[in-house]
């Protein structure tokens, strides 16, 4: 039998076009902060926030929350539920500095901090701020660079580092955190040459893929072979999925306003539920249960509305991570 998974859910904060129907900057934060400790009341694991700046699908003049500022006031607004990024920006922020933030935060929060991080591809929001566009190979090379020095700057006295797109001379982080050696390291993205080689050298939780058993199939597999490569045990990786749940309720019709919020009403139906899930808590179950079969150990998941009702998010709660963990 395999093993139960564990479960965490995504906080609104705007990027998603979450927010729109609230005007009030305070209070679109307090709804934000709302869902963080209704998911913490409910019994999830944790509660996740995007990096980006810009909204989704089109950039709009809608509230973004920062997302290492977020994590560190969420951090403070809960007690137990544990706090990530899904994932962060490596291009956004030098990795040394990166490191400070996430060690500065794992110490306020007690030891919850959950680090997210990928190379990033959101190229509108990334010219925008200044950072220009490098292709693919390049972002990557640069989170190949980032790694270590986060490493470096949690558990070393002082840390030097001489690469092509960091230098990092001498740099004194302290507090480095609670968590022994060092904060989780998640390392976001699906790439099979460059990305699942990345988290088979450094990568303490994998994230690489939505709810599709089939992908998820092979890109472990894959990450299994890179493994075997560099000498890292796989399973000491724990291998994570995630995407848009929506738990129908008793004879509930599908809320066209739920895909509406999520996507700007630019998904169907028929595409969100190829893509996510929109449907009962027994479907949910069923389709969960053939990805823990097939290895997913945690499931990071965003329920659309969140925002404006809790009840959705309650329902996947009580409905199916009980009886999953059951």
């Amino acid at each position: 039998m395999a093993d139960t998974p564990k479960f965490g859910v995504f906080a609104p904060q705007g990027w998603r076009m979450d927010l729109v129907d609230i005007t009030d900057p305070a209070a679109q934060y307090e709804a934000m902060s709302r869902v963080a400790q209704e998911a913490e009341r409910l019994g999830f694991d944790s509660v996740w926030l995007y990096d980006h700046f810009h909204t989704v699908p089109q950039p709009t003049l809608n509230t973004t929350f920062e997302c290492w500022v977020s994590t560190a006031a969420l951090a403070r607004d809960t007690q137990t539920i544990r706090l990530g990024q899904m994932v962060g920006c490596n291009g956004y922020r030098h990795p040394a500095y990166l490191a400070k933030v996430a060690s500065t935060i794992d110490a306020l929060s007690h030891g919850r901090l959950d680090f997210g991080i990928g190379a990033g591809w959101y190229e509108h929001e990334w010219r925008a701020y200044g950072y220009g566009f490098p292709d693919t190979p390049t972002r990557l090379k640069m989170l190949a660079e980032a790694l270590p020095i986060f490493k470096a700057m949690w558990t070393e006295a002082y840390t030097t580092y001489a690469g092509t797109f960091y230098q990092v001379q001498g740099a004194i982080n302290e507090p480095k955190g609670v968590q022994q050696p060092h904060p989780p390291l998640w390392i976001g993205g699906g790439g099979e040459q460059v990305t699942l080689k990345l988290v088979a050298q450094y990568g303490d939780y994998s994230n690489f893929g939505g709810l599709n058993l089939e992908e998820f199939t092979r890109k472990a597999a894959i990450l299994q072979q890179h493994c075997a490569r560099v000498g890292r045990d796989y399973h000491a990786i724990t291998k994570s999925a995630g995407g848009d749940v929506y738990v129908l309720g008793a004879n509930q019709p599908p809320p066209a306003g739920a895909i509406a919020r999520a996507f700007g009403n630019t998904c169907t139906l028929e595409a969100y539920r190829r893509d996510n899930f929109m449907g009962t808590a027994e479907e949910l179950i069923e389709r969960l249960g053939r990805m823990v079969e097939a290895g997913v150990q945690y499931f990071v998941l965003y329920v659309p509305g969140a925002a404006y009702d809790l009840e959705p998010m309650q329902r996947l709660a009580e409905d199916v991570v009980a009886k999953m963990r059951a």
